[in-house]
């Protein structure tokens, strides 16, 4: 691969946006970048530069002629299909070994059709979109993937001062994170990585696990369990990132039972199970549903117990029918797991305010999650009842040493 030389693959509409597109092309070729460039804009290219992949093969890479884009005009379908096939060019393009970072400018439906296409790009290799809609909430489109978005400010709509100016910017952005030199010392595979995932109500035990891996020199990834943070590491996992997960906080599954904001989908707690991957689970904030202020919390909801966390995160306590959802759900999601898993039951609480004397202290009621996670897992998950709180130290070391002694049980 060494031989091959690596571009920056510009990406976007040049059927409309020709001008601007040659004018980004040559600010990173002015960084001594080569430039790979993919067209796409159904109608053809106003473009005065080389497109290496017409808006022709983009679409058929999406699963339809391009022909027949342009004759059913719909805009809508037509979005979709290039974005799809974009992503298709890319991956082939990474899988080559000539992708070196891809940018993308445009408005709404060129910003999506590129935030679709680098979904198929692994973390590490730099993203930019210079977007009239960047400062929209992009979180649904962006997912899990390490993307920048820089604000245009005017439209991409032809050249003037302000836009020469931040395409400049933006050029020189992507050329600088392309050429961004590996730090000297571990490469990937020295060290043993983990993946750990945390709340406020779990931080205790989080920072009590990571200092006995760091202490073990493992190299620790903590993930915040709202919704983007465990769609993050699950995407992670998948791309072969860690060789454990100790996910202690799997609040998310509540909120997607319920209806939370802190949903991370239905794939959630799949990914390590599927790929093979060692991991300890805990049923981490289980007691509790997310919301934003009081009055965003569903009329279903107003009479149930609520707690204010924030005066904007309000906070539902989970009852008993719940929890044996949530307890069937969790053993469900492990299935027959590809290698060695463990759920830890932290018997006196999962999380700060199911404590003795706190909010939602309710021994009772996890009783009942912890009897549905028994008598649904799969024989081969080991269950292990730990006489402690989730933030107790004893706790925190059950949890290190059961993941240790899974992911040697892996490397042995």
């Amino acid at each position: 691969m060494s031989d091959i030389q690596k571009s920056i693959v510009l990406l976007g509409c040049f059927d409309t946006k020709g001008e601007d597109f040659a004018f980004l092309r040559s600010c990173l070729l002015s960084h001594g970048e080569t430039v790979i460039t993919i067209n796409t804009g159904v109608y053809g290219s106003t473009a005065d530069f080389p497109v290496d992949f017409e808006a022709d093969e983009v679409a058929v890479a999406g699963g339809h002629a391009l022909d027949e884009l342009r004759e059913r005009a719909d805009r809508g379908h037509a979005v979709d299909v290039m974005g799809k096939g974009a992503a298709r060019v890319l991956a082939r393009l990474y899988e080559t070994g000539v992708l070196k970072a891809a940018m993308n400018m445009g408005g709404g439906g060129g910003t999506y059709i590129a935030l679709a296409a680098m979904q198929s790009i692994p973390l590490g290799i730099p993203k930019l979109c210079l977007s009239t809609v960047a400062s929209k909430d992009l979180s649904r489109q962006v997912g899990s993937k390490d993307i920048t978005l820089m604000p245009s400010v005017v439209d991409v709509a032809g050249l003037n001062s302000i836009s020469r100016m931040l395409i400049r910017q933006a050029a020189a952005a992507i050329c600088a994170m392309a050429n961004v030199p590996e730090p000297p010392g571990v490469t990937l595979g020295t060290v043993q990585r983990v993946a750990i995932t945390m709340f406020g109500n779990t931080t205790a035990c989080v920072t009590a696990c990571a200092d006995l891996l760091k202490a073990k020199s493992c190299e620790v990834f903590v993930f915040h369990a709202n919704g983007v943070g465990g769609q993050t590491m699950e995407s992670l996992i998948r791309e072969g990132c860690f060789d454990g997960v100790l996910d202690l906080t799997t609040t998310e599954l509540a909120d997607e039972l319920c209806g939370g904001i802190c949903s991370a989908g239905p794939d959630r707690l799949e990914a390590a199970a599927a790929c093979g991957i060692p991991q300890v689970i805990a049923p981490g904030c289980l007691d509790m549903v997310n919301f934003a202020h009081l009055d965003t919390v569903p009329q279903r909801y107003r009479s149930r117990f609520l707690y204010s966390w924030a005066p904007d995160v309000t906070l539902m306590r989970t009852n008993e029918m719940e929890n044996r959802q949530l307890g069937q759900l969790l053993a469900r999601k492990l299935g027959q797991p590809k290698a060695s898993t463990a759920v830890l039951l932290p018997l006196q609480g999962l999380s700060q305010l199911d404590a003795d004397g706190g909010a939602f202290f309710a021994p009772s009621v996890n009783r009942v999650l912890f009897d549905a996670i028994k008598e649904t897992v799969a024989e081969q998950v080991e269950v292990i009842e730990v006489a402690a709180h989730i933030n107790d130290g004893l706790f925190a070391r059950q949890a290190v040493e059961t993941l240790l002694r899974l992911m040697d049980q892996v490397t042995t």
